[in-house]
């Protein structure tokens, strides 16, 4: 989402604005101020006839002398120039140009000082004289883009707002001051006092269309979307104009009201096709809507406008991943890089690439480099910190996915040492690896530490709570769990905890009333899909299959691309050898998703072997013992194939494996019946093996 916030360089738009506009019509040669254009003649519109010519030659002088400055560092030229701007602006007082270019040539020539000892003087004798406090705010401004983040850029953008609160007061038809203002308080975090100025300028004149702006900026700042909303439809439908529709378009998008975000940056782009910015937010939008073919013209049209944009091949790139079309991503990728060597975004992207190709090693490597060169920066930039954890807790759950869970361990407490909120992140992530690790003394002790250090934080509550129903801890569980209940909406996801609890432990009757519970709570139906999927699992566990069936089909209404929906319920169905290619068709659906989940491939090499298609089944069941090489099932589906290949010793050993794997699994994980049959199946082939490997009995003569 193209959101708007506020940064240094988004404060001095308009003054670099104001200096390429000076730049770019100020005339070589002082013999042009005999005859200025209409557009010079603008820069000087309050000053009296008589003074214009005056006023136009020393501003050419000092833009000559300015650029003999550049050109040489001489001093001396540094010096005429700012006589001569000063002159200008003795004569123009008003003039935004003339007071920029003097404020810029002040800082230029490394007179700072010099220039507020000088205004400030004058200010003692004159406090009312707005000129000077004007051109004192800008050379402020200035010094604000020479400082990095910290207490000197918040001492002197406090200075500034003292200058401007005054002119403000002195000359409240200064809206353009008053706009400086309300950006400076921005910068500061100071919302309520940005909001009153702005509300102030709209009660005097409400079609100020960058009051508007700014007041919508800040109302999305703070996520007042509604309001936003509101204030925007109401000017764009008296007047609409592109760059209110492009803001229109960030409301509605914070309101996740997308079709109308789609709609007003198609009214931005029809009313101003030239700016580029109206497309990348439709563009986006239509990536959220899921619309990948109708982004990706826009996007490849951006391209082919802005051939060096690396922002563009990456969105293509991240399209082409969505259409699962990824070789195509990856040349979208590698233009990403060429352009923006060294980009965490585009290394971050490569890395996710590459995972979904199932190139595992080529992701963990990439996202190790990351990591290195973000530790390489300074460690006081704000952006190193954030940059790491969003590396850091993705590299730990490649790590997870690899099966490597000691590094993933590692990986995580890495992530854990950046700061509190990161150490919070880091302790769940930890708990989930051991976990899937089937270790469970250690991710339950992993829990005990981290209660301990936050006792009443509801997500590691609610994963403690998990853990103990997967030790068949029911009860404590489920009590650690109530006490979490509040009445309300959020009272959902506690819930389907309980469910899962109790489906765990085959108290079937109890995990069904809880997920019913969550199910007629208030929200929309997507927020229902999580629900209908438990109940599935529930009734099919009772072998409740038409139930099951029906749950299952409520949730893929409302989500037609859940992979773990459509897998369950494919694999339900294959297991039971009905529709089978049904079933098939709802596991690939599922395979388009997660091309190399280890459990959607077990459930279409178990469809295959149900369907007889036995050289399919054998391949897809060794890439997914290759996913997941724990999974008893996994290698119990695969040793059937080998059986009815009639390659019995192998069959065995995947037997074999099964039942080792079935002594590492989760107490709530083990089904009896099923190792009984495998030990069942084992036996019988360990004896026809030996059968045919013994020598036969004499027969008599």
């Amino acid at each position: 989402m193209k959101l708007y916030r506020f940064t240094l360089s988004a404060l001095f738009a308009s003054a670099a604005a104001l200096a390429a506009h000076a730049q770019a019509q100020a005339p070589a040669k002082p013999a042009d101020a005999a005859s200025p254009s209409e557009e010079n003649r603008s820069t000087q519109s309050t000053a009296e006839p008589s003074s214009r010519a005056a006023a136009y030659f020393d501003y050419t002088m000092g833009h000559i002398y300015e650029q003999q400055y550049e050109n040489t560092s001489k001093p001396e030229y540094a010096s005429q120039a700012i006589d001569f701007y000063k002159k200008a602006y003795a004569l123009d007082p008003k003039s935004p140009v003339i007071g920029e270019r003097l404020a810029e040539m002040y800082w230029k020539g490394q007179r700072t000082h010099d220039a507020v000892t000088e205004a400030q003087e004058i200010l003692k004798r004159h406090p009312d004289d707005v000129p000077t406090r004007r051109l004192l705010a800008r050379i402020y401004l200035r010094s604000l883009g020479d400082l990095s983040a910290g207490v000197g850029q918040s001492e002197v953008a406090g200075k500034a707002i003292e200058q401007y609160k005054e002119i403000y007061r002195l000359d409240p038809s200064d809206t353009e001051s008053a706009l400086w203002l309300t950006r400076l308080y921005r910068l500061r975090n100071e919302h309520d006092k940005a909001e009153a100025v702005l509300r102030g300028i709209l009660k005097d004149d409400p079609e100020n269309e960058p009051a508007i702006e700014q007041l919508t900026q800040l109302l999305l700042d703070q996520g007042k979307s509604a309001e936003a909303v509101s204030l925007l439809e109401g000017m764009t439908n008296r007047a609409p104009s592109a760059p209110l529709l492009d803001l229109l378009g960030d409301a509605y998008t914070q309101t996740k009201d997308l079709p109308k975000a789609e709609q007003a940056y198609r009214k931005a782009v029809e009313l101003d096709p030239s700016e580029l910015s109206h497309q990348r937010g439709l563009g986006q939008t239509l990536m959220a809507e899921e619309k990948y073919s109708d982004a990706l013209a826009v996007y490849q049209k951006l391209a082919d406008l802005m051939p060096d944009d690396a922002d563009i091949y990456l969105r293509i790139a991240q399209i082409y991943r969505e259409m699962h079309q990824l070789d195509r991503a990856e040349e979208s990728l590698l233009k990403a890089r060429q352009y923006a060597p060294g980009s965490l975004e585009v290394m971050y992207n490569e890395a996710m690439l590459y995972q979904a190709q199932g190139r595992y090693d080529d992701a963990i490597r990439v996202l190790s480099d990351a990591i290195t060169g973000v530790k390489g920066q300074s460690a006081v930039l704000p952006s190193r910190r954030r940059s790491l954890a969003i590396l850091y807790q993705e590299l730990g759950q490649l790590y997870k996915e690899r099966q490597n869970y000691q590094a993933a361990v590692f990986t995580f407490n890495e992530l854990g040492h950046l700061g509190d909120d990161e150490d919070h992140r880091a302790r769940l992530l930890i708990m989930d690896t051991y976990r899937s690790a089937k270790e469970l003394p250690k991710a339950l002790q992993a829990g005990r530490e981290a209660l301990a250090k936050y006792p009443n934080d509801p997500g590691i509550r609610a994963s403690q709570a998990l853990l103990l129903g997967e030790n068949e801890q029911t009860e404590e569980a489920v009590k650690m769990l109530g006490v979490q209940l509040t009445k309300s909406g959020a009272d959902r996801d506690t819930y389907l905890n309980i469910a899962q609890v109790y489906e765990r432990a085959k108290r079937f009757k109890e995990a069904e009333d809880a997920a019913h519970a969550a199910e007629v709570l208030p929200g929309r139906p997507r927020d229902n899909e999580m629900v209908w999927f438990v109940l599935g699992a529930i009734y099919e566990r009772q072998k409740f299959f038409d139930r099951a069936e029906t749950e299952f089909k409520k949730a893929l209404a409302v989500n037609p691309k859940s992979g773990s929906v459509l897998n369950y319920y494919g694999y339900m169905l294959g297991d039971l050898g009905q529709r089978l290619d049904e079933a098939a068709d709802l596991v690939q659906r599922a395979l388009k998703e997660e091309p190399y989940n280890g459990a959607y491939l077990d459930s279409m090499g178990w469809i295959y072997y149900r369907q007889n298609k036995l050289t399919e089944a054998e391949a897809t069941l060794r890439k997914a013992v290759e996913r997941d090489s724990h999974d008893p099932t996994i290698h119990s589906h695969l040793g059937d194939v080998y059986a009815k290949l009639g390659r019995n010793e192998l069959a065995a050993s995947e037997w074999e494996k099964s039942l080792s794997e079935w002594r590492h699994a989760l107490p709530a994980d083990v089904e009896n019946d099923k190792i009984a049959e495998i030990e069942k199946k084992l036996g019988q082939t360990k004896h026809r093996v030996a059968q045919k490997s013994s020598p036969q009995e004499a027969k008599p003569q």
